[in-house]
């Protein structure tokens, strides 16, 4: 799965439980801190495991540790309209 599925994804899944803003506020806020998120993202990997795949965790942490990235999801989060995205 590519990392634009994944986003898309959990942008719907964010947008269902109406934590969008929520998010893409706490992203933008952290800044330069998701670096250290990623490397947590890395590390809890084992734990995640029975939650969501190796790829989601990996796709996740390559969005914390690249700002353009981490833009791109945080403009997703807050442009986001239920028919915006491929439906899945």
């Amino acid at each position: 799965m590519k990392i634009q599925e994944n986003r898309e994804k959990w942008i719907r899944a964010l947008y269902k439980l109406r934590l969008q803003t929520l998010t893409a506020a706490f992203l933008e806020a952290l800044g330069p801190v998701n670096l250290v998120g990623a490397q947590l993202v890395y590390l809890s990997q084992p734990i995640l495991s029975p939650f969501i795949s190796q790829e989601q965790s990996q796709d996740f942490a390559r969005i914390l540790e690249d700002p353009s990235e981490t833009e791109i999801f945080v403009k997703a989060l807050r442009d986001y309209e239920p028919s915006t995205l491929r439906e899945g």
